[in-house]
């Protein structure tokens, strides 16, 4: 076992950059509106193989959206349910299709595949661009499948802090009462990339603590980008578990 990684119980996968959003917070930057996704095939395996050697305790997709490639969801979380992965999350702007009966599809395979914990993005940013009547539609639909769902908002500066995009995200926040899906504390916008560029008068000299840093000599999680790089390697050219024998900070 890579002394480097003895304490790993994380993994989580970039689905796709690729997103349906045009948010100014976007630690990323711009997004394409499609884009590659992570294999869904190599993916699970990689799962496999990591969590016969690892007590993982998360697995964990995100993007972009990742559901506008469900497949590759649905791929990682099954693989993640069959190995009783306690924590099964997907964390998604809620918008991937305007179609009611797509929507209905969706939420039916994420129960089925296993998905335990569902992190909405809700608030100022992400719906300037993307319409709430949608994500609350899907909200609906994966509540009805049974999956625990949760509104993850981004506050800036501060959750407490009285600014007009804080305002405006306790507003849609409070829209969803009806449906009555709790709210979990979300995150602190971190001035990076489209942050950077669109928010920097709410960025003074006492920043925010990156909260994706993580120790490269005590890594608790291994992150997979579409394009399958990990660790200084690449899945799609060598066996995951030889890039986590050679990894070294």
């Amino acid at each position: 076992m890579n002394r480097y990684l003895k304490n790993l119980n994380k993994i989580e996968f970039v689905v796709t950059y690729a997103c349906t959003g045009r948010c100014k917070h976007c630690s990323e930057g711009e997004h394409p509106s499609c884009g590659e996704r992570i294999d869904p095939r190599i993916a699970s395996d990689a799962v496999r193989k990591i969590a016969a050697e690892y007590d993982i305790k998360t697995v964990m997709t995100f993007g972009g959206e990742p559901l506008l490639y469900t497949d590759a969801v649905c791929a990682v979380m099954t693989a993640a349910k069959e190995l009783n992965i306690p924590k099964r999350q997907v964390i998604t702007n809620g918008c991937f299709s305007n179609n009611a009966d797509k929507i209905r599809e969706v939420a039916g395979k994420l129960a089925e595949c296993g998905v335990n914990d569902l992190l909405l993005s809700v608030d100022a940013f992400h719906q300037e661009t993307i319409p709430l009547h949608v994500v609350k539609q899907f909200a609906t639909e994966a509540k009805n499948c049974g999956i625990p769902i949760r509104l993850q908002p981004a506050w800036l500066v501060s959750a407490f802090d009285d600014n007009p995009y804080n305002v405006k995200t306790r507003e849609i926040l409070g829209s969803f009462a009806e449906l009555n899906i709790p709210e979990n504390e979300g995150n602190v916008i971190f001035p990076e990339g489209n942050a950077l560029k669109y928010l920097a008068e709410y960025f003074t000299d006492t920043l925010p603590e990156n909260p994706y840093t993580e120790d490269p000599c005590d890594l608790r999680c291994v992150s997979f980008e579409p394009n399958g790089n990990v660790l200084g390697g690449n899945v799609y050219e060598r066996d995951i578990m030889e890039i986590i024998k050679d990894y070294a900070p």
